[in-house]
């Protein structure tokens, strides 16, 4: 098949212009060792949900990233976080995120925009900001950081999902007040949230407090209780002992005794009132011991 003449007449063009027949064709770039260990990972995350050796995937891809310029790869490295993020995550090994993206960038200061978000909303979904407190205000501390485009939103997340949640509310007004990237209404609206959750943790305090009291009455009349449930089992433990066996032998050893004596002088002018007022003492005796209040308790 014959060629066009038109088209054999027109140069051939490449990515720099018109290619000359003394110029060799020039190739697409291969990718690296990191970005291939990076596409590993993804798969072994995303199809064969295998969390674990997607992880390792990127910790292997890491070591390769030392041996490469550092400008040239701070993409594959922010990816090769964002997954091995999702993998912890999945694992249900979320508290150890920080300290393994920390391993990898050595300070707070050179997370990446995206990496640091992602660690924000991953502890405070788990209800656990106070964990990223530091990291994140020594990142928005920085004063490269602050010429970033992320830094607004990064700030206004730092402000919604952990220094409000934790009550660090004169640390939330510094970071509206200082910082130049809030508008007018953004910095109103930030003030008035800071305001509202200074109410509320003034109302929880005094709820606390009348808990505290309330608790406090309580355990009072529970001590008080206590003590009167104790009087009544010394009270129980003392009848008991009172009418036990070797006092009713002692009752009769002296009745009968009485009525020896008596026996042995029945024509004692003194003996009738004694036997009458022995038996009015006995008659007594026995209404106490049959009384239901006297009576010591039957157990089971």
């Amino acid at each position: 098949m014959r060629s066009d003449p038109a088209t054999s007449a027109v140069p051939l063009r490449g990515l720099g212009g018109p290619l000359r027949s003394s110029e060799p064709v020039r190739a697409a770039p291969a990718p690296s060792a990191a970005a291939l260990l990076l596409e590993e990972a993804a798969d072994l995350l995303v199809v064969h949900l295998d969390f674990r050796a997607a992880l390792r995937t990127c910790e292997r891809a890491w070591q390769g990233l030392a041996e490469e310029p550092a400008g040239a790869c701070l993409e594959v490295k922010c990816s090769l976080c964002v997954v091995g993020i999702q993998a912890l995550a999945e694992m249900d090994q979320w508290q150890e995120v920080l300290s393994w993206v920390l391993r990898c960038y050595q300070v707070p200061e050179k997370l990446p925009p995206k990496v640091l978000e992602l660690c924000v909303l991953l502890y405070s979904k788990m209800r656990e900001p106070g964990a990223v407190l530091d990291t994140v205000s020594a990142w928005l501390q920085d004063a490269d950081n602050q010429g970033l485009p992320e830094y607004r939103a990064l700030a206004e997340l730092h402000l919604q999902r952990v220094l409000l949640p934790l009550g660090c509310l004169s640390e939330a007004e510094e970071l509206v007040a200082g910082s130049a990237v809030f508008s007018e209404k953004q910095r109103l609206d930030a003030l008035q949230a800071i305001s509202t959750a200074r109410q509320e943790q003034k109302h929880g305090q005094s709820g606390s407090e009348e808990t505290q009291k309330l608790n406090q009455e309580g355990f009072s009349s529970h001590r008080f209780l206590s003590l009167l449930t104790l009087l009544r089992q010394l009270w129980d433990s003392a009848v008991r002992h009172f009418f036990s066996l070797p006092f009713r032998k002692s009752l009769l050893a002296a009745l009968l005794l009485c009525l020896l004596v008596v026996r042995f002088d029945p024509a004692s002018p003194t003996s009738l009132p004694f036997i009458y007022k022995l038996a009015q003492i006995f008659h007594r005796i026995r209404k106490a011991v049959a009384s239901p209040l006297c009576r010591p308790p039957v157990h089971d």
